[in-house]
C-alpha cells in the first residue's frame, strides 16, 4: 500500500530498520514498559516495540495511515491505536498510562510534544526522541551558547540526558535535508514551582536580547523594579540577559519573582 508523505504534518517516515536497535538500546526497554509513540507512520518503530514491551500507544494524527499501521502490525493485541493531534488530547487518559516516551516524532511539533510532555504526563519515566539534529542540540545547550534557550532549560530542570546518538537523513523517507539524533533522557524530580518556571523561561528568551526585567515586564510577569530586586536576590546584576542564567537560577528566579 503506498502511502504519500505529507510535508505539511512534517511527515518523514522512518524506513531503516537498522536504526531501530540503537533506539532500543537507547531506550532501555523491559518487558513491563507501556511506552507512548507519537508520529507512527509506517509502523517500523510500532511493530519493534509491539515485540519488546507489554503495551504500546500509538498516537497519530494523519487517519489515511490508518490501514498502512494496521497492515505494519499484524494483529498485534498490544498496540493501541489513537488517533488526533498529541498536543491537544489529553494523553493523562490514556489506559495503562505510558512510562516511556519513544518515537521519531515529526519535525513540526518535536520541542512543543517535549516541553509539554515534561509536567503534562508525569507517568513517564523516560524519553527516547528522534528529532532534528539542531533541535537536539538545543535540548541540553548550556547557558552563554547560541543553542540555549527556553526548551534547554526546562528540559534540564525537568530531566537528565542518558544518551545520543547521531542519525543520516538516508533512514528516512522522504529524504530531509537536515540532520537528525537521537536524545535519551530520563525524569528528575520537578521544582515545585514548575508552572510558574515556565511562565518566566517563556517571557525571558521571547526577548532574549533584552535585560531580564524589561522582558518580564513586557510578559506582564512583574514590573521591570520587581524583576531587578529578584535578580539581585538570586546574586545576578538587574543587566542579566536570559542566554546567561542557568537552569536552577531560573528556578530561584521564578521563587523570587513571587
Amino acid at each position: 500500500m503506498s502511502v504519500t508523505p505529507k510535508k505539511q504534518l512534517g511527515q518523514h517516515f522512518l524506513v531503516d530498520e537498522n536504526i531501530l536497535g540503537v533506539i532500543g538500546r537507547l531506550a532501555t526497554l523491559e518487558r513491563e514498559d507501556v511506552v507512548l509513540e507519537i508520529g507512527p507512520g509506517l509502523g517500523v518503530l510500532t511493530t519493534y516495540l509491539a515485540d519488546r514491551v507489554a503495551h504500546v500507544q500509538a498516537v497519530e494524527l494523519d487517519h489515511s495511515l490508518g490501514p498502512r499501521l494496521q497492515e505494519a502490525l499484524g494483529g498485534r493485541a498490544n498496540v493501541e491505536l489513537v488517533f488526533g493531534d498529541a498536543l491537544q488530547l489529553d494523553l493523562r487518559r490514556l489506559a495503562p498510562l505510558p512510562t516511556k516516551l519513544v518515537a521519531n516524532l515529526p519535525y513540526n511539533v518535536a520541542t512543543p510534544l517535549v516541553v509539554e510532555s515534561l509536567d503534562g504526563l508525569p507517568s513517564l519515566d523516560a524519553w527516547t526522541v528522534m528529532v532534528q539534529r539542531e533541535v537536539a542540540d538545543r535540548f541540553f545547550a548550556q547557558p552563554g551558547t547560541k543553542d540555549y534557550g527556553a526548551v534547554s532549560v526546562l528540559l534540564q530542570l525537568a530531566a537528565e540526558r542518558t544518551g545520543f546518538h547521531p542519525v543520516s537523513p538516508n533512514v528516512f523517507r522522504p529524504r530531509p535535508n537536515v540532520e537528525s539524533a537521537i536524545v535519551a533522557f530520563r525524569r528528575r524530580e520537578l521544582p515545585p514551582n514548575f508552572a510558574r518556571i515556565k511562565q518566566v523561561v517563556g517571557a525571558a528568551f521571547a526577548h532574549r536580547r533584552k535585560m531580564l526585567p524589561n522582558s518580564i515586564e513586557l510578559a506582564g510577569l512583574a514590573p521591570r523594579a520587581a524583576g531587578a530586586a529578584a535578580l539581585e536576590r538570586i546574586g545576578r546584576d538587574p543587566s542579566t540577559r536570559a542566554e546567561a542564567l542557568a537552569p536552577e537560577e531560573f528556578a530561584a528566579l521564578a521563587a523570587a519573582l513571587r
